[in-house]
């Protein structure tokens, strides 16, 4: 490979948060100019750490990075950081410059089109939904024209439409893109091939090809791994059986005996670090308060967001325990500012039943405290501690002994999610209300979760953009705000 061609060299880097949390052991890898490549890893595992040393926020404690002079680079995070959530658009856009920009208004003008997003530049950024607000990401990066564009789960709270949007442009896209996503079908639309981030052995293996391909091409390694390592383990324990027989035998033997040993322990180092499967959450339900019963909640009537401007619409929904209802609309229209209201019991058109536990899944995680621990944050969410139950539900979100004392803001998205999760869980709410569930969360738990909110048995409100996930939940009603 011709250095002129590479983009980023990782050479051995070595990268860890303290000795507790090791991310990067030797890892090395190339990027060619113009390639689109994936970065997957499991929740947790470091690929968001990986993106921060490339654009030299971190540094590694070990080994080298390779970044071309020339390159420039654009990084579209997974949410606007708190500290700009009260900028107006313009603002917003002026933050993503060293140096004033003249001229700046069609700029913002041409981005906002190629993200099919209107806003008006003097709007507060906090004021957008979760899918405008991944839009303005998206824009923000653009906007610089960077020679490297890197997104972190840019399909985040995005609907169809805009999903196909970006689809669209990144199929036309001719220049370096590192993309961390776990849409399937969005990946293998545009990328040229995977950067698997191992979170067991902290390497980093590069594929080529078709994305479908390459993730079958990692499970058969890890098969082909595995079932090797059943032969040596055979092999080791019918030495060591053999070496036991000759000991005993005393004399000359004791010397065979030995090379058994000797060869058991050579086929010992001989094993290959398997690159175990990412593992995934175990199945769960989520309790219900209570003594609830009748009608626990009833909406009259809800505000809705046309043209940037509240239009209030009269509806009729009766939720009772055991009944299931999806809000629909595109990104924009009001979805996440309903929810938000429902969870904090001041939407002017609903009615609650008397002492409602309310159980709010946020898509910003904006309920979490970030500077409590883990364990602050789920005792918290009991009604009176029980030490066991708590470790239990945890461990079952692969919370383990290291991420329970660690504070909440130092957690990777997906981790604060898996959190969200078991708080939900011990919460024991009577009244769920989930704003886009499946945000950060790896693929493999998708299913688990979907089968506990389908069983869930009470009142339960969903805004969810991912189909495949919301056919796999027993849905009892749904209120398209569009309609």
């Amino acid at each position: 490979m011709a250095k002129d061609d590479v983009a980023i060299r990782f050479n051995k880097v070595t990268f860890e948060y303290g000795h507790e949390k090791p991310i990067l052991d030797e890892a090395s890898f190339a990027l060619r100019r113009g390639t689109k490549m994936t970065l997957m890893g499991q929740n947790g595992a470091g690929k968001s750490t990986i993106l921060n040393l490339i654009t030299g926020a971190l540094k590694p404690e070990d080994g080298s990075i390779y970044v071309d002079s020339d390159l420039t680079i654009a990084y579209a995070k997974q949410v606007i950081p708190r500290e700009q959530l009260d900028l107006t658009v313009k603002e917003f856009f002026e933050k993503c410059f060293t140096e004033k920009i003249y001229n700046l208004d069609p700029k913002i003008d041409a981005v906002l089109d190629a993200v099919n997003l209107h806003a008006p530049k003097d709007k507060i950024i906090r004021a957008f939904s979760g899918g405008q607000q991944a839009r303005l990401l998206m824009a923000s990066a653009l906007i610089q024209n960077a020679e490297l564009l890197i997104l972190d789960e840019p399909t985040n709270n995005l609907d169809k439409a805009g999903i196909a949007h970006l689809t669209a442009f990144l199929m036309n896209y001719d220049k370096t893109c590192i993309v961390i996503s776990h849409d399937a079908d969005f990946l293998n639309s545009f990328t040229d091939g995977v950067l698997y981030l191992d979170v067991f052995t902290h390497k980093v293996d590069q594929y080529l090809g078709d994305y479908y391909v390459v993730v079958a091409e990692i499970a058969a390694r890890i098969e082909k791994e595995k079932m090797k390592n059943a032969q040596y383990e055979k092999e080791i324990i019918a030495n060591k059986e053999k070496a036991n027989f000759f000991a005993n035998k005393g004399g000359k033997m004791r010397l065979v005996a030995r090379r058994m040993r000797d060869k058991a322990a050579e086929m010992e180092e001989a094993k290959v670090d398997v690159r175990k499967e990412d593992k995934a959450i175990r199945g769960f339900s989520i309790p219900t308060q209570e003594n609830l019963s009748g009608e626990i909640l009833k909406i009259s009537s809800l505000t809705v967001i046309k043209n940037h401007e509240p239009e209030e619409k009269q509806v009729n929904v009766s939720l009772k325990k055991n009944n299931h209802l999806l809000l629909a609309g595109p990104n924009g229209i009001g979805k996440s500012t309903l929810l938000e209201s429902l969870a904090a019991e001041t939407a002017k058109g609903a009615k609650y039943a008397e002492g409602v536990r309310i159980g709010y899944y946020r898509q910003d995680f904006s309920t979490l405290n970030f500077e409590d621990t883990v364990y602050q944050s789920l005792a918290g969410a009991m009604q009176t501690t029980d030490e066991e139950r708590l470790r239990s539900v945890a461990s079952g979100f692969l919370i383990d002994g290291k991420i329970i004392n660690s504070k909440i803001g130092t957690l990777s998205e997906g981790q604060k999610g898996l959190v969200a999760f078991a708080r939900l869980v011990l919460e024991q709410p009577g009244l769920l209300v989930l704003d886009e569930p499946t945000n950060h969360i790896n693929f493999r738990h998708l299913p688990i979760i979907a089968k506990a909110l389908s069983e869930y048995e009470g009142a339960m409100v969903l805004v969810s953009h991912v189909a495949d996930f919301v056919e796999q939940i027993r849905i009892d009603e749904i209120l398209d705000l569009e309609r």
